[in-house]
């Protein structure tokens, strides 16, 4: 063997050492970062969480409903007319009876005195016919005739009074009017709106159930609605018809139910959420509506329970169960199956769980759990 063959192979053996102490090195390294990484224990999930409390729900049946005046209509004219006088403001209250719209009745009103003067003539004429008939001065047919003008005279003032009666248009039940549609000196055809009134207190809502209700609906039932416009507010009434025919079509029975509006803030064309209050009631266990993970193949919450970890040490961590859910209402919902009274259930962090990861409760920050929230003011 040459001295340059020896020299190679010495630097071949002396790289292979090399690359071999670097490769045991690395190794070493991966196996030591990879037994630490193993043997940390992963930080838990902060979640939220609220023992499953039972409570006592009355039951109740829940349909939309529309809001109508006790007396509502469009106050209009019978007659043709100009008007003369208008007596009321827009917006205003008024009483059954009060003047709204004065017709032009000039010509009605001279022509009704001509007519007045004609029938008390004739009033005269028939009591002298009577007298003169009493003393036989006169034939029957003299005193038919008297009093026939009489009562044709009088017929045709009575004719001309209602006409005027018409033209003079007042309200026909008290209540609150809405905006002005007519003028001074306006010519008015038959029929022309002039302004709505609306008789506001008390108030019909009038809503519709499924005829598996007809058992549950009884006249002077509790009823409660509950508007958009007034989230802070529940207005309390109670059934005061229900019909006696189910639709045909929709298979609903139609319930109206009649509530106090003293103040006037509920309006006709109103729509709200109606609740009918039953007598029965019943215990349920409910949960914060954020405390559900809803899925396709079911529904499903996370319950906190104590384990021990791999060191024996004591810790918690989640557990999934599916649950049956039931009726809701605001923040809640009744949990039917899945979960029972006193369960640890959480209420957020979901997202970040699986079934078993370990956990830590932090409550500084719950989700809503009312039955009836309202928006905050602004």
């Amino acid at each position: 063997m040459t001295l340059m063959t020896k020299r190679i192979l010495g630097m071949i053996a002396a790289i292979l050492v090399v690359v071999g102490a670097i490769a045991f090195w690395k190794y070493y390294t991966i196996r030591t970062t990879i037994a630490k990484m193993t043997a940390q224990k992963p930080q838990p999930t902060a979640v939220s969480s609220i023992k499953a409390p039972e409570e006592v729900w009355q039951d109740r049946r829940r349909a939309v409903g529309s809001l109508a005046a006790v007396q509502g209509v469009m106050v209009s004219n019978e007659l043709p007319g100009t008007v003369q006088k208008i007596t009321f403001e827009s917006g205003g209250q008024v009483k059954q009876g009060d003047l709204l719209v004065q017709l032009d009745v000039s010509a009605e009103a001279a022509e009704l005195r001509g007519l007045e003067a004609q029938t008390l003539l004739a009033r005269i004429n028939d009591k002298r016919a009577q007298e003169l008939r009493r003393n036989n001065t006169n034939s029957q047919g003299d005193l038919d005739a008297a009093q026939a003008q009489y009562q044709q005279t009088l017929a045709a003032a009575d004719t001309l009074k209602a006409t005027i009666a018409k033209k003079t248009i007042t309200a026909p039940f008290a209540g609150r009017l809405g905006l002005r549609q007519v003028n001074l000196g306006q010519y008015l055809a038959v029929g022309t709106a002039i302004v709505t009134l609306q008789a506001l207190d008390p108030i019909y809502v009038n809503f519709a159930l499924p005829q598996q209700d007809v058992v549950d609906l009884t006249e002077g039932q509790k009823v409660q609605l509950r508007i958009d416009a007034y989230p802070d507010q529940t207005f309390e009434g109670a059934i005061s018809a229900i019909s006696p025919k189910v639709d045909d079509a929709s298979r609903n029975l139609q319930v109206q139910a009649t509530l106090g509006n003293a103040n006037a803030r509920l309006k006709p064309g109103m729509f709200g959420s109606v609740d009918v209050l039953l007598p029965r009631q019943g215990k349920v266990i409910t949960l914060p509506q954020a405390a559900i993970v809803y899925n396709p193949y079911g529904d499903a919450v996370y319950v906190v329970e104590k384990a021990k970890d791999a060191a024996g040490a004591d810790g918690l961590v989640a557990r999934q169960r599916f649950v049956q859910l039931g009726e809701t209402r605001g923040d809640q919902v009744a949990v039917l199956k899945g979960v029972k009274i006193g369960d640890e259930v959480v209420t957020s962090g979901q997202l970040k769980l699986r079934n078993g990861a370990a956990v830590e409760i932090n409550n500084s920050i719950t989700p809503e759990n009312n039955p009836a929230p309202t928006l905050p003011n602004n």
